[in-house]
């Protein structure tokens, strides 16, 4: 074969940038010193991508701790490859700082750097320089003879044949690049609005109204709400946080010890959700002694078992009891041998008849109120879930104090050691994700109450929420919010099953969330291209890859030999864009799974042809 062997990766973000440095790291292996062209596309600068360009407002912050953030692996990591271990975000700011490493960007920056440290929340901006930095030492990593093509610009479609050459059709490009394998690596994209936020659209533009659908928050039009007027805001998420940062220091408030002193050009938030409370905060402090038992009733051979039985599974019935079983095991775990003055058993006995019990049932329930006086050092995933059910308050302004109090009670657990049980059921469902993304499309809770508990706001931005509130900028509408319209008078209408019969009206009303990731409903032509020639999606619409390695599915479940996908629109999402260090990243197994596919088929493709030896 004459031609160069030719890859086209789709997504320059950190998924992206995470396959070339396992393509750098097992090339020597897998490809020896052939030669190989690979094609990245995006129209956004490689290593952050969209979500983490740079050039966005310095006010928005990852939602981790600089210490809790790496792209590289690790010894942890179940993979094939190398481990290339290399610094997580905090050491490489010290790095850079002592000179050890040395960037281009610019001065607000590298201030930001000198500032950081290990327990700080980066901005966004920042994380873009780190990831610009990993971009380009994967670069740096890659053999000689394989070399990196950049295109700013969209994909537009993906066509050819499954045994032949693929051809990338690109945005202002009239010939497409041809290419033996595809990766997509696609972050969150924007997607056509669902019926009901179409009528929601259609009834804003009749009465003259501001209607903000589904949006990533940085890119979203801000402008359109008018200081002073209410707006209603249906999420409360990390969307939300996005959203009233920008809408309060970004108009030009600023907090002053602990009272937000607002610019006057704020409007006034209104803001609810299913659950009615914001996500918990960060957890605030870190792991001392011996880490939680996990995996033990949900680890790689429980999955094996779920993956061997046929037809869909269901997640209530077969799946999430070996999950409750499995975090309340690493849960008393950490209480008994951290703080065995609150319990009233040897841990021994516990475990034991732990063990015999099954998740949610009376024997369990008996087993934990004997052995666990307190309630308040009890694990309820369930109550977790629903933390509003029962409460009721005859007006808004009384839910006010009630919800302020909840957020003040949340805050002060999450950074207390004493209740260090909480740090150990966020690491057990690092955990548990790592085998979810081997079972595919579960549907939407999940990912939503992973989200809820284990990748919330920093502790400092629900100070902020709660001096906002305060201020009187937020108002809570609490819990199962129901949004509705009023053609006789022109408003937006929220009400909550927390305050029944109060209404609230608004002329602007805001869905604080990211739009589900689905194939029937994206804008990416490239995705909807793939989904019209065949490929599979599930019933939410996610796009059907193998979990083995990223191979795309068609409809009868058959993987394309030249198309792989990774990252949220996929099967096999994992639990965030990052990983914290030592917790397994199982993203880094699936990056490397795929990059060990992609050289063993293009090194034997090279090599037909070739006089035997």
């Amino acid at each position: 074969m004459s031609a160069v062997p030719t890859l086209v990766v789709i997504g320059a973000g950190p998924r992206g940038t995470g396959v070339i440095e396992r393509i750098a790291a097992n090339a020597g292996e897998l490809y020896g010193n052939q030669r190989l062209d690979i094609h990245l596309v995006d129209p956004y600068p490689p290593g952050g991508g969209r979500i983490w360009r740079q050039d966005q407002s310095p006010l928005l912050r990852m939602n981790s701790m600089a210490e809790d953030v790496t792209m590289f692996t690790d010894d942890t990591v179940r993979l094939d490859g190398p481990v290339r271990p290399g610094p997580a975000l905090h050491t490489w700011a010290a790095d850079v700082r002592e000179g050890r490493v040395t960037i281009d960007t610019e001065p607000g920056i590298l201030e930001e750097i000198r500032e950081l440290g290990g327990q700080d929340f980066p901005s966004r901006r920042l994380q873009s320089a780190y990831l610009r930095w990993v971009y380009e030492q994967a670069l740096a990593a890659l053999p000689p003879g394989i070399t990196v093509h950049e295109h700013r610009g969209h994909a537009l479609r993906v066509t050819g044949p499954d045994t032949g050459r693929q051809r990338v059709w690109l945005e202002g490009r009239t010939e497409p690049l041809l290419a033996d394998l595809v990766v997509l690596t696609l972050g969150h994209l924007d997607a056509e609005p669902e019926p009901g936020q179409q009528e929601l659209t259609a009834f804003a533009a009749r009465h003259g109204l501001v209607h903000l659908p589904p949006d990533f928050t940085a890119d979203s039009d801000l402008s359109a709400l008018p200081a002073g007027e209410p707006v209603i805001v249906r999420g409360f998420g990390l969307a939300f946080i996005d959203l009233m940062v920008l809408l309060t220091e970004g108009r030009g408030g600023r907090y002053e010890n602990g009272v937000y002193v607002p610019s006057g050009r704020e409007p006034v938030l209104h803001v609810g959700s299913r659950r009615g409370v914001p996500y918990h905060s960060k957890i605030g402090y870190g792991w001392e002694g011996e880490p939680p038992p996990a995996p033990r009733y949900f680890g790689p051979e429980q999955a094996e078992e779920l993956l061997r039985r046929t037809g869909p599974l269901d997640f209530r019935r077969e799946v999430w009891p070996l999950i409750e079983k499995e975090l309340g095991h690493v849960h008393y775990h950490r209480l008994f041998a951290a703080h065995p003055g609150r319990t009233a058993v040897d841990w021994a006995v516990f475990e034991e008849k732990y063990d015999a019990s099954e998740p949610g049932s009376p024997e369990l329930d008996a087993l934990v109120s004997a052995a666990v006086p307190d309630p308040a050092d009890r694990l309820g995933l369930t109550a977790l879930d629903h933390p509003l059910d029962g409460v009721r308050h005859t007006s808004y302004d009384t839910f006010q104090d009630g919800l302020r109090a909840y957020i003040t009670a949340d805050l002060e657990r999450r950074h207390d050691p004493g209740h260090s049980p909480d740090l150990a059921v966020f690491l057990g469902l690092l955990s548990v994700y790592g085998q979810l993304i081997r079972l595919g499309d579960l549907g939407t809770w999940w990912h939503g109450y992973f989200s809820y508990l284990a990748s919330g706001p920093p502790g400092p931005r629900l100070r902020q929420l709660l001096a906002l509130s305060r201020a009187g900028v937020v108002r809570f509408l609490g819990a199962s919010v129901t949004v509705g319209t009023d053609e006789e008078r022109g408003v937006f209408r929220a009400g909550s099953a927390t305050v029944p019969g109060e209404r609230i009206e608004a002329r602007a009303l805001v869905e604080a969330r990211l739009p589900d990731p689905s194939l029937q409903h994206t804008r990416s032509r490239l995705l909807r291209g793939l989904y019209e020639d065949g490929a599979a999606a599930t019933d939410t619409g996610l796009l059907s890859v193998d979990p083995a390695d990223g191979r795309i599915l068609d409809r009868d479940g058959r993987p394309h030999p030249r198309r792989f996908a990774l990252g949220p629109n996929t099967t096999a999402r994992s639990s965030g864009a990052f990983t914290r260090p030592r917790t397994g990243g199982p993203a880094f197994g699936q990056n490397d799974a795929t990059a060990r596919t992609v050289l063993a088929f293009l090194r034997d493709l090279s090599c037909r042809g070739c006089p035997s030896t």
